[in-house]
């Protein structure tokens, strides 16, 4: 029977589960199976979703390839739908072996047979011309994108589509990708934690509102921040004599070094003492008043840094810090993850008292939902956090070039909207 095209709509099935996670590694592998049943590529366009799944369609000359995955049954829907003398069976060879798949089930049809259709005479010379003076280009166009979800909300960006690190440790899967919109990025485990665009929100708003409200932090105690930049932002202060970061995962901060040497450009400086171990277990057994301020730069509270939100832990922060000491926290958002940004702040109130508990809201725009927040407990009575030398912030901010952090952002941060004031009851 003639027909226009041939559709051929598989299953593979016991896929290797890492491979149908891998968005990169799946846009390779379907964009050289075009290439190898001789077909000519004009788009690729994939998505990743968090935690997993992936979903894409490359474009041919000759028709389609599609597919979405479902990682934790091992199985990818697959379509291969062609047109002309491509045969789209050896692009399925060839995905069955980059997929691992023990086994597959395979349905071809043929598409739009001629004798059920008529074709229709209409002058298409000037479609014909701009078709001529169109050229494909050398490199086909990649449309890669890397979603960060939850079950109800999601942020994506689009990705070159290569892969610049990826381990997967004890702990999480550590990699570095880059997005033409916002440079590297490091995600671990599926989700965004800094990029180079927007890293300084972050980091800036989580070291320099406690520093100019306690006024003379010597000593700081980091848990997490495997990427450097909180204590690139802490060592900007002259009055900093010793910083101690405990990261769980070194693999991060090796990564960080390599691909993200501008956010991690104070490893090496002599007044950072770096350990690689359990933030838990070191403020557990830290010594009792010991520290002006601890910052806790963690990921999201599940898998290494679940630890990091519990109670008990909290605790022992309260106790390393001295009589003037300042707790700071990544906080959650309270648009994404409402529970875990309330409890934090009661956690807080609880151990430094009703008035000493206080939350700042910032934006970035790679985190779900753009609003994040750190929330902080101050010790000593006397100290507030909204009294600083205006005068002494600014000068600090235009010799050191901050981007994000001044003195109107400082008030501005702390000033809540409604329904965070809601939240917090």
């Amino acid at each position: 029977m003639s027909a226009l095209g041939n559709h051929i709509l598989v299953e593979f099935m016991r896929c290797d589960p890492n491979i149908m996670n891998d968005v990169s590694a799946i846009e390779r592998d379907m964009v050289e199976a075009a290439r190898k049943a001789g077909a000519t590529v004009i788009n690729s366009t994939f998505h990743h979703f968090s935690p997993y799944g992936v979903s894409g369609v490359v474009v041919i000359e000759e028709s389609h390839l599609a597919i979405h995955t479902w990682p934790e049954y091992g199985y990818a829907a697959v379509d291969l739908f062609t047109c002309g003398e491509m045969d789209a069976w050896i692009s399925f060879d060839y995905l069955k072996e980059c997929f691992k798949s023990a086994s597959y089930s395979a349905i071809e049809m043929k598409r739009g047979s001629k004798n059920l259709l008529t074709r229709n005479d209409f002058d298409i010379s000037s479609m014909r011309q701009r078709a001529d003076e169109w050229k494909n280009p050398d490199m086909y166009t990649r449309n890669v994108w890397f979603t960060d979800k939850d079950e109800n909300q999601a942020v994506s960006l689009r990705y070159t589509g290569e892969v610049l690190h990826d381990v997967q440790t004890d702990f999480q899967r550590v990699r570095i990708l880059e997005s033409p919109k916002y440079g590297k990025l490091l995600t671990l485990d599926d989700m965004f934690m800094t990029t180079e665009n927007d890293e300084f929100h972050y980091h800036e708003m989580i070291a320099h509102p406690a520093m100019f409200a306690h006024k003379n932090v010597k000593n700081v105690l980091v848990i997490g921040g495997g990427d450097g930049g909180t204590v690139r932002e802490v060592l900007r202060h002259d009055s900093v004599e010793k910083v101690t970061m405990v990261e769980i995962d070194g693999e991060v901060i090796e990564a960080c070094k390599k691909h993200l040497p501008s956010i991690a450009a104070e490893f090496d400086n002599p007044k950072l003492d770096l350990i690689v171990g359990d933030g838990i277990e070191y403020v557990k057994n830290a010594s009792s008043e010991a520290y002006d301020m601890i910052i806790v730069d963690g990921s999201d509270p599940v898998g290494p840094a679940e630890g990091l939100f519990s109670v008990a832990f909290y605790n022992d922060c309260y106790k390393a810090l001295n009589s003037n000491g300042v707790l700071v926290s990544q906080g959650e958002s309270p648009k994404f993850n409402e529970n875990a940004f309330a409890d934090v702040h009661h956690t807080i109130k609880g151990l430094f008292g009703e008035g000493n508990a206080h939350v700042a809201l910032f934006y970035v725009p790679t985190y779900p939902t753009g609003m994040w927040s750190f929330q902080f407990g101050i010790k000593n009575d006397n100290m507030n956090l909204k009294e600083i030398d205006t005068d002494k912030v600014d000068t600090f901010v235009d010799a050191q070039g901050l981007k994000y952090y001044n003195s109107e952002i400082h008030f501005a941060a702390l000033a809540l909207p409604n329904f965070v004031k809601e939240l917090l009851k």
